[in-house]
């Protein structure tokens, strides 16, 4: 019995760190992205769009891993929480890539065209939704409740530059309607750096519901 019990704890070990690894790809995804836009390198822009496939493919694998253990251990509790959370992590994970995917598509939309505006916000925001993502994978190493918390209330500076964002991109297309093309696509943009930390807020939520056994409330 007690060596079952090692080789499924041995198990979950390795499903934890197949998720950071696919956390660890996603995080180099967002910087990257922002990068190829800021840029305007359209080479990395392309590598990245071709990235994804690699993670898509993570998501799966972490998905058949989850439900070969469901069904060889049949595991109760905590242990199925554990999966369970892995499951939904993961999934919260691949829809950040594909935000990452975005961006970088919208790079190479805009190409080599002058930028209407100096880009600031847009990489604040990267920054901060960069950052709620390694601490939200850092709270789930740790089991950190506090950690993942601090996460949740970090989502409100994101909310906050986003919609100044939008406010001074629709004042710049009201101004001039020539902008209205590249102004839109810097707008999908901060929304898609928004979802990314609202994704982030996820994975935080996760992690205190694998810890307490408590769903939090969506606002």
């Amino acid at each position: 019995m007690t060596s079952t019990r090692q080789g499924f704890n041995h198990e979950l070990e390795e499903l934890r760190q197949d998720i950071l690894e696919m956390g660890a790809r996603v995080g180099r995804a967002i910087e990257q992205a922002m990068e190829s836009l800021e840029k305007k390198d359209l080479k990395l822009a392309k590598q990245i769009m071709a990235a994804d496939d690699d993670v898509d493919q993570m998501e799966i694998d972490i998905e058949d891993k989850c439900m070969v253990l469901i069904a060889r251990q049949q595991p109760m509790a905590k242990d199925l929480r554990i999966i369970g959370t892995g499951l939904k992590i993961t999934t919260d994970l691949e829809r950040v890539g594909d935000h990452a995917y975005d961006i970088a598509n919208i790079a190479i939309e805009i190409g080599d065209k002058p930028l209407i505006k100096p880009l600031i916000d847009l990489p604040r925001m990267s920054v901060l939704a960069l950052k709620m993502l390694n601490d939200s994978l850092a709270a789930y190493t740790n089991l950190d409740i506090s950690l993942a918390e601090q996460v949740c209330i970090d989502d409100d500076a994101v909310d906050d530059i986003y919609h100044q964002t939008v406010r001074d991109l629709l004042t710049y297309m009201m101004e001039d309607p020539t902008t209205i093309s590249q102004a839109t696509q810097l707008l999908f943009v901060a929304r898609y750096l928004e979802r990314m930390a609202d994704h982030a807020t996820n994975i935080a939520e996760w992690v205190i519901y694998l810890v307490t056994g408590q769903r939090l409330r969506k606002q």
